[in-house]
């Protein structure tokens, strides 16, 4: 054998990949490398930069609800195309493929459960149908959940991700928005608290409507929330908008938000608000507590 003479390695050597595929992605805010099983063992957060990536409803619904105590109702409600609406495509097309691509049969998951251990009217908008646009069912099956909360005396919970109205339902879409906002009003004067969750992005007609009509209104960190997006407020106004605007923490900074809460403590922050909102009853006892707000009860 020659001084240079090259034998065969003893490493095998994959010289084609098998699939295109091999679960590392690149972070959509701080550029690091992160494989999805990473992502997934952190609520969908960046473990580097904890940027926050979108959740499907289901997956909504897992991180507030207890473990098999999440019952979905109003499912009776299936959207239908009355105005035969067709812009590139056919309505009943767009349903059609949204239904196939995100397995849910509409854009809001309603129901009831506990959320440690207290019992609450949750209502979640899934973006991955239709980008949780509001139509005439998510309209019915919210104001029916509204209903529900205040027949039962529950506290009502509304996490939000929407792209806004939904364009091919014209004005029965935009009805929606009063009627969820009425049915709001009533659940207000009857003293039940209701806390709205707003995450990326809530936008159009959802936030000129319920997702902004809360008692505490909480925010994830970096949401884009707002009516139009920036590029269409500023071609309106003809100028550019602040840094960061239209961002959670600017909102806050404004007041239009109350608090924004990581992902990893939010069930944590809306149960200690939830107990905070309800059962101080339980807490004191009614005449303790009586006597707290108001001096010692008259006999």
């Amino acid at each position: 054998m020659g001084l240079f003479s090259r034998s065969k390695p003893k490493i095998k050597i994959q010289t084609t990949k098998k699939d295109g595929y091999s679960g590392w992605i690149k972070c959509s805010q701080c550029h690091e490398l992160i494989h999805v099983s990473e992502l997934q063992s952190n609520t969908h957060c960046c473990p580097k930069c904890d940027f926050h990536y979108r959740l499907s409803g289901t997956q909504r619904v897992q991180l507030l609800a207890d473990a098999g105590s999440f019952k979905e109702m109003f499912t009776g409600f299936q959207v239908v195309d009355p105005l035969e609406f067709v812009d590139v495509e056919a309505y009943k097309d767009r349903i059609s493929k949204a239904k196939k691509s995100s397995g849910r049969d509409e854009g809001a998951i309603v129901g009831s459960c506990t959320l440690h251990g207290i019992s609450i009217a949750l209502g979640v908008l899934d973006f991955t149908f239709m980008a949780g646009s509001m139509g005439s069912v998510v309209g019915e099956r919210l104001t029916c959940l509204i209903e529900y909360a205040l027949e039962h005396r529950l506290p009502l919970v509304l996490v939000s991700a929407s792209g806004g109205a939904r364009m091919q339902e014209s004005i029965l879409s935009l009805m929606q928005m009063a009627k969820t906002s009425a049915a709001l009003a009533k659940l207000d004067a009857a003293g039940l608290p209701y806390i709205s969750i707003l995450t990326n992005p809530t936008t159009g007609g959802v936030t000129a409507s319920f997702a902004t009509l809360g008692d505490v209104i909480v925010a994830e960190p970096g949401a884009l929330i707002g009516f139009a997006g920036p590029r269409v407020v500023e071609q309106c106004i003809g100028q550019k908008l602040p840094p960061g605007a239209q961002k959670s923490e600017f909102l806050l900074e404004k007041g239009m938000v109350d608090c924004i809460v990581s992902r990893h403590i939010l069930k944590d922050k809306i149960s200690l608000i939830l107990e905070f909102l309800t059962g101080n009853d339980k807490v004191y006892g009614g005449q303790e507590l009586l006597s707290m707000l108001y001096g010692k009860p008259k006999k």
